[in-house]
């Protein structure tokens, strides 16, 4: 039969109001801790699972999640693209066609890669038409030569709607007058921004004017661009895909070209997470300083209790239980904090922005200006989890320290 004594008594001992206050500060400061770190640990990582929700939506937005190349084209992707449409876990396809140029404008000269795309097909698989700041994207379609340029490259280049930008290829010309570089003209007919580095680097044409400028034949281009369900399966899948399309091709995906940042971002909320992570810890072991106290000042009900036929062990659980309770109000507490500050964030930084007249992120350094947040149960959990593991093991000690008190000692004097 389980005996639930030594349970009540450190609920009893947990909520009694003490004589000592030195040991109810040092109680409420184990509680308040322990709370705060819970709190600070949930806002700050929601706020990183914010940015990389962030990053993953307008960068792994715009680069192609998977490529499939020809060598170098592939000769029938029309009915390529209908065969790889019908496998199980491709979200669209989309004809690309790609080179590197530097563009020049005036006296200005920046480097940048050049797209070719169908307007109506790129937009299954990327998010530009959602980020039209000026211009449309359709307008490929109606204009020879038409581009779409990244608000930064257009900046850089100093030019906007209708302007003509030249595009240096990586391409020479041999004529009676000697060797020159091929250039080609373009008219800005729209300008996109998604507020990453990619604004600076990335160009789009038509890819029948891509076909044209690379000597391709005409509707040829030299990949398929393919999003997929669930992107974390495009390495896979488009190996899949790969062996499923005859001829020599190749194959790219995300994780070759954006994986690193991705990568790092991990990498830095795990690091950050460990190191909020003492915050809770510290403040869980605050309890080993306020049962150590509160074991001293109990020696005589110590005492009383072992005299009246509670064990060793009965009486280590009755701290335990203190301990506990201590930890799972700090940590309840923490948890209801940090959940209703996480969902909330982005309205408090907007407020404290509006009162305090300064603006905490700008566009102009950061690809937003808003604090986002994203609150995810999986890292509740383990937070909340690993406050109660450290609470539990913060009072093993003092607990031990109750059940070697000898009943003959402590009385001895009263």
């Amino acid at each position: 039969m389980i005996n639930f004594l030594p349970v009540l008594i450190g609920l009893r001992y947990a909520r009694a109001k003490r004589s000592n206050h030195f040991i109810s500060f040092i109680s409420f400061s184990s509680v308040a801790g322990l709370a705060l770190g819970v709190t600070v640990l949930i806002t700050v990582l929601s706020v990183m699972n914010g940015f990389d929700r962030e990053l993953q939506q307008r960068i792994l937005g715009m680069v192609p999640q998977a490529t499939l190349w020809g060598n170098p084209t592939l000769p029938h992707w029309q009915e390529d693209m209908k065969k790889i449409e019908a496998m199980p876990g491709v979200k669209a396809v989309a004809p690309h066609t790609e080179a590197q140029v530097m563009f020049q404008a005036g006296s200005s000269v920046h480097g940048a890669l050049l797209n070719g795309i169908d307007p109506k097909m790129e937009q299954k698989v990327s998010i530009i038409g959602k980020h039209m700041i000026q211009g449309s994207l359709e307008a490929l379609n109606t204009t020879r030569y038409g581009i779409v340029l990244g608000s930064q490259l257009a900046q850089m280049l100093q030019v906007g709607v209708g302007d003509k930008v030249t595009a240096i290829l990586p391409r020479a010309n041999v004529s009676i007058a000697g060797v020159s570089p091929e250039l080609k003209r373009f008219t800005v007919v729209g300008i996109f921004e998604v507020g990453a580095q990619l604004d600076a680097s990335l160009a789009y044409i038509n890819y029948k004017d891509a076909a044209r400028l690379k000597r391709y034949k005409p509707d040829q281009i030299e990949g398929l661009r393919i999003s997929f369900d669930n992107l974390f399966m495009a390495p896979t899948k488009i190996w899949q895909i790969a062996r499923a399309i005859p001829g020599q091709n190749r194959v790219s995906d995300w994780t070759s070209t954006q994986g690193n940042l991705f990568h790092a971002i991990k990498m830095e909320k795990t690091m950050i997470g460990l190191l909020l992570l003492l915050i809770v810890a510290v403040a869980a072991f605050n309890i080993v300083s306020t049962l150590v106290m509160v074991v001293t000042d109990k020696r005589n009900d110590i005492a009383i209790l072992r005299t009246m036929g509670l064990t060793s062990r009965q009486v280590m659980c009755v701290f335990i239980v203190q301990g506990m309770f201590i930890g799972l109000v700090g940590t309840l507490v923490g948890l209801a904090c940090g959940i209703a500050l996480a969902l909330n964030v982005s309205t408090l930084v907007n407020w404290l922005q509006a009162l305090l007249h300064v603006q905490f992120l700008s566009s102009d350094v950061y690809f937003i200006n808003y604090l986002p947040s994203q609150l995810e149960w999986s890292d509740v959990k383990v937070i909340v989890s690993s406050a109660f593991i450290m609470t539990v093991a913060a009072t093993i000690y003092p607990a031990w320290r109750a059940s070697k008190v000898e009943p003959a000692e402590a009385l001895r004097y009263e």
